[in-house]
């Protein structure tokens, strides 16, 4: 008698453990989907893979109030520069995947980085793009005060004098040092690339005296157009915010060259989050206020959402491992 209540006790209780772990799982899984339902609950941290004022900071801080309304939360940016982006990447892979922070990514560099370095801390599949909003066409461009004021005069004294010419640019394998080597390749001249960990201080020291000339994005030759001379700029055609500008083709460079920016999530992330997410930025980059001040200081709106922006990055990777293997970068 004692030993089948002793068998009916334990039944009995180990019924009730299980009815427990049903429990505690359908709360865990009910409250999973509520956090996602709920999306955004609490402020998001954008995180600027650059220093501040340069191209990703400044659509940031015009993104940040629209984004705030649409989103219902508050937004916080956060800069984190450092190897070309990569340091701000490899932080986002490792980040929790809840939409609570995410990152602008820029093309080439989210590729290029990851081909290039031993170790980049992430793979560009790793990053999981929600939005591209905009496209900065590079330009070469020199002080008024330089001897050199077309683009044959400047690779013709860099080819007679390898090594003379200093030229600044964001980031190491980022767009503007890709934009320096194709230069390099095509034209046989040799020049010696002085990096800074953003646009902004690039800027800073090619108007300071510091390079004497600049592989800069297109609201920065906008931007400071009556101080300098923009040598070629890299587009298909003449970019109208730069009239009189010739393209590197025209002149018989045959290269383009241009950044494009959005923004991504960690690897993992709901779809229903980077929906709503997309939603956002797709709402805000549209707002015309938001297009008239991007077009006026010289940005290119895209539009791209995420499955395009996808297909997009997996698209460019291909054209940039192609490159990079007939640039010497990369085996």
């Amino acid at each position: 008698m004692k030993m089948k209540n002793s068998v009916f006790r334990y039944v009995g209780l180990l019924g009730l453990a299980v009815a427990l772990m049903v429990l505690t799982a359908g709360y865990a899984a009910a409250g999973g989907q509520t956090e996602e339902e709920d999306y955004p609950a609490r402020p998001v941290t954008y995180i600027i893979p650059f220093n501040p004022g340069g191209q990703s900071d400044i659509t940031a801080q015009y993104q940040k109030t629209d984004l705030e309304e649409a989103l219902g939360t508050g937004v916080v940016i956060k800069h984190m520069p450092g190897a070309g982006g990569a340091v701000a990447w490899a932080n986002l892979v490792k980040t929790e995947a809840d939409g609570y922070t995410i990152s602008g990514n820029n093309i080439p560099h989210i590729i290029i980085q990851p081909l290039v370095r031993d170790n980049a801390g992430y793979q560009t599949e790793d990053l999981i793009p929600v939005y591209c909003f905009q496209t900065t066409p590079i330009g070469l461009a020199v002080l008024k005060s330089s001897p050199y004021k077309t683009l044959d005069e400047f690779i013709a004294f860099a080819k007679a004098n390898p090594g003379t010419i200093t030229v600044g640019g964001s980031g190491t394998h980022s767009g503007h040092h890709l934009a320096l080597l194709q230069l390099e390749y095509l034209t046989g001249a040799k020049f010696t690339y002085i990096p800074s960990t953003g646009a902004a201080p690039s800027v800073a020291n090619f108007l300071g005296g510091h390079t004497q000339a600049l592989f800069a994005n297109s609201d920065d030759l906008v931007g400071h157009r009556e101080e300098i001379i923009v040598l070629a700029i890299g587009t298909e055609k003449p970019f109208p915010a730069l009239p009189g500008v010739k393209t590197f083709k025209d002149q018989g460079v045959k290269m383009t060259a241009g950044i494009d920016r959005g923004v991504c999530v960690p690897p993992g992330t709901p779809d229903s989050i980077i929906r709503t997410l997309e939603g956002a930025f797709d709402q805000v980059c549209r707002k015309p206020s938001f297009v008239a001040k991007m077009e006026e200081l010289g940005f290119v709106m895209q539009y791209m959402k995420s499955a395009e922006y996808t297909r997009y990055i997996a698209n460019k990777k291909k054209e940039m491992e192609d490159a990079l293997r007939t640039l010497g970068e990369i085996q």
